[in-house]
C-alpha cells in the first residue's frame, strides 16, 4: 500500500452483510453481499483503493478455529462486493473485512455469520503449538522477541522459512498474517515489517489482551501458497 500524506480522520465505515439464501445450511452455497456506507453522508461508497492487488480481502474463520479462508470478494457494477463460500459446518463464524474507501482510511470490520445446528461457543480452549510447521512446499519456524508476548506491548515474530529459494510475492507482499484471539474477539490481518525475500521475515505485533491467539501466516514459493498455523499465548503486564 502506498504512503498517503494528510489521511483524513479514523472513521468508521458502516458495512452491511447480506446472506443469499438468508437461511445458512451447513455444505451449501452461500453468496455474501458486502455493501459499504458512508459515514458522514449515508451514501453507498463505490470507489476504493488497491490494497495488496485487491479491492477486498476477505477472511472467515469458524468458532473451533478449524475453517480458515483467506479470499476476495468480486465488485460487481452496483458497487457490492460479492462472493460465493461454502461454511461446512454448523455454528458460528466471523468475517473479517479489510478494505480501503477512497478519500477515508483503512477498514478492518468483524462480522458475524451463524449456521444453525449447533450450540454457539465463540472460539475454542486454545493451548500453545509454536513448534515448526510443515505447509506445502516449505517449513516454517516461528520465534519471538520477547519470547513471552505481554498484551499491550510491541513483540517482534520472526519467522524462519526454509528452504526460501524461489520465495514470490503474494497479493502485493511477502506474506499475509491474521491473527485471532481463541474467543474471536481480536482479529486484525499484518503484513511484515521487514522482509526482503530471504529466510526470515519479521512481523511487529501488539496483542490487545492476555489470550492465547491462533495466527495464520501464508507464504507463496514456486507458485505454492502455504498456510502455517501457530497458537501463541500472551500474558498480562505484572
Amino acid at each position: 500500500m502506498d504512503l498517503v500524506a494528510n489521511l483524513p480522520d479514523r472513521l468508521d465505515y458502516p458495512l452491511s452483510l447480506k446472506l443469499n439464501p438468508p437461511r445458512v445450511r451447513a455444505g451449501r452455497e452461500l453468496q455474501m453481499a458486502f455493501t459499504v456506507t458512508d459515514p458522514k453522508t449515508g451514501k453507498q461508497v463505490t470507489d476504493f483503493q488497491v490494497i495488496h492487488e485487491k479491492l477486498y480481502h476477505l477472511f472467515i474463520v469458524s468458532q473451533d478455529l478449524q475453517y480458515f479462508v483467506h479470499d476476495h470478494p468480486e465488485k460487481g457494477t452496483d458497487g457490492v462486493f460479492r462472493f460465493d463460500a461454502v461454511l461446512p459446518k454448523p455454528g458460528m463464524y466471523r468475517i473479517l473485512s479489510d478494505f480501503y474507501p477512497q478519500g477515508g482510511t483503512p477498514q478492518l470490520i468483524v462480522k458475524t455469520v451463524v449456521v444453525p445446528g449447533a450450540p454457539i461457543t465463540p472460539g475454542s480452549e486454545l493451548k500453545p503449538e509454536m513448534s515448526p510447521k510443515q505447509s506445502g512446499n516449505m517449513q516454517v519456524a516461528l520465534t519471538m522477541q520477547p519470547q513471552q508476548p505481554i498484551a499491550g506491548m510491541k513483540t517482534l515474530l520472526f519467522f524462519h522459512l526454509e528452504p526460501a529459494d524461489g520465495l514470490e510475492p503474494y497479493l502485493g507482499a511477502w506474506s499475509h498474517m491474521l491473527a485471532a484471539s481463541d474467543d474471536l474477539v481480536d482479529m486484525t490481518h499484518h503484513h511484515p515489517f521487514i522482509a526482503d525475500g530471504g529466510p526470515r521475515m519479521q512481523f511487529n505485533m501488539i496483542f490487545p489482551r492476555a489470550r492465547v491467539y491462533r495466527i495464520w501466516v501464508q507464504f507463496q514459493r514456486k507458485g505454492v501458497v502455504n498456510t502455517a498455523v501457530f497458537d501463541v499465548p500472551v500474558s498480562e503486564l505484572k
